[in-house]
């Protein structure tokens, strides 16, 4: 009765981790969209608005964040800094003077890019709509701006907005949620100033409401087994059913398929394989010493048009909490329930191969790690010495069948051969003598 029990634990655990955005491995991961009231009167109100990346290992990639809300009133606004509107809408209204910078009733807000003139600029802003992952670079996990809202001669005050999104496939929003005030210091910290009134909202990544298919997949060998266990057939998509899209090795994708919006997601098109996912994490298990094992593992691109920038890895095996050496990654336990420490994080060293480029331009990055032999849980056995779960950029990879896992060679045939050897072996040479 347990293990049925233990079945039905984790399937459920899956279930919550792909529908509803519970993930075991970053359990408080998310955005946090802070919005703090500064000043307000009877014309209008100025607002600060913060966008804290929580999540430890998932980041927010070009074409980067694109905040939308909808105002409860007539709000317009009249001035932004740090950001900008996508469109300034219908200000016809507005007769004489200057026009507001956004008339819409529902905003779409985006980064300004790096380099923006400095009057433009505020804190934490101008980084094109990018956010690195807690874990990856923490200087650059948040982003800001600054607004100035008012409305028609009858407005009356701030009215925290709706409906939020992030533009990003995969985040929901929840409702404003007031919360204490923020607290600011200025001064070189001998004065400290609140804002009026503070509200935060909470946005969740779900993997199956961001993609309906897989995004990466994992083959495994070993060196004391000449199988090669490649990525299950149909991991992310089916070669010759729609929507798969796939070119051949050597050829080059179409200019249509090259040429896109940059400010849209690319729908990838991937190198023809039984697999047909963009990314395929390759781990090997290289050597094996007295006291220490040797993993390789490799990361390759088979999207022909799309880089990966800032690109990061996480695996989950018993023996990482003996990590001794890794090269040419940067590394990161994931220690999210005290002693247990079986998960970490691998990203690229900055200037050398934090970019995962696309196929055909050595669309590959590789590291090897060193392991020291825990005793009482270390063995090749029933392939233990392979990772239980792979998520590449934050996503879930699909792993082979525990059963198709490289095994060690069966000792017990070659030991009776042997012995058969040694006794038949003396009275077939006798027999050849006589």
């Amino acid at each position: 009765m347990k293990p049925f029990l233990v079945l039905i634990f984790f399937s459920l655990i899956s279930c919550l981790s792909s529908s509803y955005g519970y993930d075991p491995l970053d359990p408080h991961g998310n955005i946090t969209i802070k919005w703090d009231l500064m000043q307000s009167n009877s014309g209008s109100s100025d607002l600060r608005v913060s966008l804290f990346n929580y999540q430890l290992y998932r980041h927010i990639d070009q074409p980067g964040w694109k905040l939308n809300w909808g105002w409860q009133g007539d709000e317009v606004i009249w001035n932004m800094w740090g950001a900008e509107a996508t469109e300034q809408g219908n200000c016809s209204k507005f007769t004489g003077g200057q026009l507001p910078h956004c008339c819409e009733k529902s905003p779409v807000i985006v980064d300004l890019l790096p380099g923006a003139p400095y009057n433009q600029q505020t804190a934490n802003c101008c980084k094109g709509g990018v956010l690195s992952s807690l874990t990856q670079d923490p200087s650059k996990f948040v982003a800001g701006f600054q607004m100035n809202v008012g409305g028609s001669a009858d407005y009356t005050g701030f009215q925290m907005p709706e409906n939020f999104t992030l533009g990003i496939p995969g985040y929901t929003c929840g409702n404003a949620t007031e919360v204490p005030p923020s607290k600011f210091y200025s001064d070189g910290g001998r004065r400290r100033t609140q804002a009026l009134r503070t509200w935060n909202v909470t946005c969740i990544y779900s993997q199956f409401m961001a993609s309906s298919s897989p995004k990466c997949c994992v083959s495994l060998s070993a060196f004391y087994n000449n199988t090669i266990v490649p990525c299950p057939k149909c991991s992310c998509h089916c070669q010759g059913l729609s929507p798969a899209n796939c070119i051949k090795y050597g050829e080059t994708p179409s200019l249509l398929q090259q040429k896109h919006d940059p400010n849209k997601e690319q729908s990838p098109v991937v190198i023809c394989s039984q697999h047909m996912c963009p990314v395929r994490v390759h781990w090997h298990v290289k050597q094996s010493y007295t006291q220490y094992w040797r993993v390789k593992i490799t990361i390759t691109n088979l999207n022909v048009v799309q880089n990966y920038s800032q690109w990061n890895l996480v695996a989950l095996h018993p023996n990482l909490q003996s990590v001794t050496q890794v090269f040419s990654f940067n590394y990161k336990p994931l220690n999210q329930y005290g002693y247990i420490n079986d998960t970490g994080m691998f990203w690229g060293i900055e200037f050398y191969n934090d970019m995962l480029l696309q196929a055909g331009e050595s669309g590959n990055v590789q590291t090897e790690m060193l392991l020291h032999k825990d005793s009482g849980i270390f063995t090749f056995r029933e392939g233990w010495g392979f990772p239980r779960r792979i998520l590449f950029n934050g996503d879930e990879c699909v792993m082979p069948l525990p059963d198709d896992y490289p095994r060690l060679p069966n000792n017990a045939h070659t030991a009776a051969s042997s012995s058969a050897c040694r006794i038949f072996l003396p009275l077939l040479l006798l027999i050849v003598m006589l």
